[in-house]
């Protein structure tokens, strides 16, 4: 069967495609319009859906919108009640339902040729948990799934089990309370943008002490029965509210890390609480609040599950792909494991010689482009790496990638003045998998940079730009077998530096969404101060683009 998933309703519009129960291709409206994030999560933009992403996946795929036979879209508004039933302050919150409602209409306007007949509106975390447990690798059946996030229909979180084909529903919490919108009050009460800069908040929590997780408990705790309270938290009774650029305070960083560890208890709690109702090896995680890798490596560490996956795209858009995977298993077919993050758009060497050509760039066919990136950061540049297939989800996996020389203090202060964003949030490092145990301490493999790991303390002081305050770093091992070129590149590099790990961060600048095409990968370059640019086996040098040396002229 040829599937199409659709998240659209709220935030991170994306669509994703599986045909047979194998995952083809997943991408977010963002990399296409580049709006960061695609939309606000406004009802008033409840209607705008994903019409690029859907039509990428298609053409990728090679078939039209009247070929599929089946469309998932990750809400279902028969589930949903009115906002303030939901104790909600959201006074337009029909006018999302009524565009949720009409979906199938507009999909079909969207996409000409397709049946409208043919949507199935899928609940938002059973997409949520489809996401993580049909797409998990591994021996994954029967698993555990655990789904947190803002907000879905009726609820902002799912226990449930997968057994075979079927998704076995096991606790749920109503809304108001959902640790998803407490951290998001949280975010926005410190001076960021809600939805979009939570992950600033967990950077700043490593630089406070948990001196209000007392008074915190009073108002978010687990309820020993799979759920939770988690509402009507006084925020500025632990800090001021700051302004967007306002420059926080101890105080702030104190809240930020006390809130971060309560949210961790309540996560801890929540899956203990699950592994006792199922006894199975493995958790899946998806929602939004699964993007925070630090109560993930506490989950891991200190829950009685042996194995714990993230799903990467664990926030809304991949209920674009969950929608698509529970529609495919509900058919009887049996999904496969993602094959990986790169699911999004890539380009043949040819083509893209042919974006260099006509956009009158000078570059160079490198004969060793992994050995000629590695001798350009031991000199201490910085590299934008162009690779593959773009990622579907918010990191950057070695194929829309800034990189750096780990071992130079100064390039954390110089990545973030080239991304233009705040001195306080960390870079990180991407290591060959199989050294990556003996320089971090923690779970490995850790591919998806989900997890935090300790640093070993023999090595803080050789890769001192990837380390964070509290010593931690958000790792991405890379395997050979997975990743070639990029191992390749790692290998390279050790051999110059005796390091086996380079910076890894994303492809933009601030406020920007990672680059996608090869236009986006130009002007991100031409931007900002990055010293080379490695499009595939291509490289473009900073002196060389006002210089302009001749074109095609290969470099060992």
């Amino acid at each position: 069967m040829r599937i199409l998933g659709i998240n659209a309703l709220f935030h991170d519009p994306a669509a994703a495609l599986v045909i047979d129960g194998r995952t083809v291709a997943a991408a977010e409206e963002e990399r296409f319009s580049r709006r960061k994030h695609g939309k606000r999560p406004l009802p008033f933009s409840a209607w705008e859906l994903p019409e690029q992403a859907a039509r990428w996946c298609l053409d990728h795929a090679g078939i039209r919108p009247g070929d599929l036979d089946l469309v998932g879209y990750s809400f279902d508004p028969a589930l949903a009640r009115p906002a303030e039933q939901l104790g909600l302050d959201d006074p337009w919150d029909h006018v999302r339902l009524t565009y949720a409602r009409e979906a199938p209409n507009f999909l079909a306007e969207a996409l000409p040729g397709l049946d409208p007949a043919k949507v199935r509106f899928v609940p938002h975390h059973v997409a949520h948990a489809a996401s993580a447990a049909f797409a998990a690798d591994g021996d994954s059946d029967p698993s555990s799934v655990l789904v947190l996030d803002g907000r879905g229909e009726a609820t902002s979180h799912l226990a449930a089990r997968r057994v075979g084909p079927r998704l076995e529903q096991l606790a749920a919490q109503e809304l108001p309370h959902s640790m998803g919108l407490v951290y998001e009050e949280l975010t926005q009460h410190l001076g960021f943008l809600r939805s979009s800069d939570e992950y600033k908040v967990m950077a700043m929590a490593s630089y406070g002490s948990p001196t209000s997780v007392a008074e915190l408990r009073r108002h978010v705790y687990s309820t020993g029965d799979g759920g939770f309270h988690a509402a009507g938290v006084p925020w500025a009774g632990f800090a001021p509210a700051l302004r967007p650029g306002q420059e926080w305070t101890p105080a702030h960083a104190d809240l930020a890390c006390s809130a971060q560890r309560v949210l961790e208890e309540v996560l801890l709690d929540l899956a203990r609480w699950l592994h006792g109702r199922t006894h199975d090896r493995l958790l899946a995680l998806a929602g939004g609040v699964a993007l925070n890798c630090v109560a993930n490596s506490r989950i891991a560490a200190e829950g009685p599950f042996e194995r714990v996956w993230v799903q990467p795209a664990a926030g809304d858009a991949g209920t674009a792909l969950g929608a698509a995977l529970h529609l495919a298993a509900s058919a009887g077919e049996q999904p496969e494991p993602m094959p990986g993050a790169d699911l999004g758009r890539g380009w043949s060497d040819q083509e893209l010689e042919a974006w260099l050509r006509g956009a009158a760039v000078p570059y160079q066919r490198s004969e060793d482009v992994a050995a000629e990136v590695a001798r350009e950061l031991a000199a201490d540049g910085i590299v934008a790496w162009f690779q593959g297939r773009s990622e579907f989800g918010p990191r950057a996996l070695g194929h829309r990638s800034l990189l750096a020389h780990p071992g130079r203090a100064a390039n954390l202060e110089r990545l973030n003045d080239v991304k233009g964003r705040e001195q306080f949030r960390p870079v990180a490092p991407m290591v060959l998998a199989d050294r990556a145990p003996k320089i971090f301490n923690g779970r490995h493999p850790s591919p998806y940079m989900l997890f935090v790991h300790e640093v070993a303390p023999a090595w803080r002081d050789r890769i001192p730009a990837v380390v964070h305050v509290d010593g931690t770093a958000r790792i991405q091992s890379v395997d050979p077998v997975d990743d070639p070129l990029t191992a390749r590149m790692l290998e390279r590099f050790e051999l110059l530096t005796g390091l086996p790990v380079v910076v890894n961060t994303s492809l933009n600048t601030a406020g920007r969404p990672m680059v996608d095409d090869v236009r986006d990968a130009l002007e991100c370059f031409g931007s900002a101060p990055i010293d080379l640019l490695a499009l595939g086996p291509f490289v473009v040098r900073r002196g060389a683009l006002f210089t302009g040396p001749d074109r095609s002229e290969a470099r060992a």
